[in-house]
């Protein structure tokens, strides 16, 4: 396993599901772990887990999508842990799929607000600390969904995790020179149980036959995928969009 041996690592939306899944793997590869939700109780249960494990965690919340809270998400952190080196800017979400003209102004601005002008909130606010540091990592979990149609996928969803894809690219080539590194890691469906409740059985044997690789995704799939990312495995990528598909984007 990658080391993230005495890192301190934010992951945002990580109080269940593939963030959840991403905090429990980086503290076992020795980080210290800072879990975030709009839950404080789901938040304190993931870093409990952790703490159990033999790893370090503390838990914050607060809305991504607040500036203000933002800000005071990495106070509370930086002051347990001290600076955030690694940051996984994972929350997010959507409805399910409706056509068009089914959907609310506010639905669709919900949509960009907590997909896209989140992550922009995020990252803004831990930049200037990894820019005098001259040091950090920043991963952006997307979704297939932003690189190609997908009929499972909402599409104000879908719009937010490509110009999230394109944010991190752009981000990437801005903050090389001070030594920092941003990828993207786009999942396709990942077996949570929020894509257990959405998507039917049917649909995911459906899904499992267009498959190359002959099977959904797991957290564990994404969350391997964010620690090459995060570690120093991965020292001279940036800018990359990483799928994590099982071929699904090829066909």
């Amino acid at each position: 396993m990658s080391s993230l041996r005495d890192r301190v690592a934010l992951v945002t939306g990580s109080s269940r599901g593939i963030g959840a899944v991403i905090a429990e793997t980086f503290a076992a590869a020795g980080a210290s772990v800072v879990v975030h939700g709009r839950d404080a109780a789901a938040a304190a249960a993931v870093r409990d887990r952790i703490g159990e494990a033999g790893g370090r965690a503390v838990s914050v919340t607060g809305d991504v999508t607040d500036p203000a809270r933002v800000a005071a998400m990495r106070a509370e952190a930086e002051e347990v842990l001290g600076p955030v080196e690694i940051l996984v800017v994972n929350a997010g979400g959507g409805h399910r799929p409706r056509p068009v003209e089914d959907i609310t102004p506010q639905e669709w601005r919900a949509a960009l607000e907590g997909n896209l002008t989140g992550p922009f909130l995020t990252v803004r606010e831990f930049l200037p600390g990894m820019k005098a540091r001259r040091s950090g990592v920043i991963i952006t979990i997307s979704s297939s969904a932003g690189r190609r149609r997908s009929e499972l996928a909402p599409i104000a969803y879908a719009a937010a995790k490509a110009g999230l894809q394109l944010f991190t690219q752009d981000l990437a080539a801005q903050v090389g020179p001070y030594g920092i590194r941003a990828n993207c890691v786009a999942p396709e469906t990942i077996l949570t149980e929020r894509t257990r409740a959405l998507i039917s059985a049917e649909q995911q044997r459906s899904l499992i036959e267009s498959r190359p690789i002959r099977r959904l995704g797991t957290p564990e799939d994404v969350a391997r995928a964010a620690l090459y990312l995060a570690s120093d495995d991965s020292s001279w990528v940036t800018g990359t969009v990483l799928d994590v598909a099982g071929g699904s984007v090829m066909v």
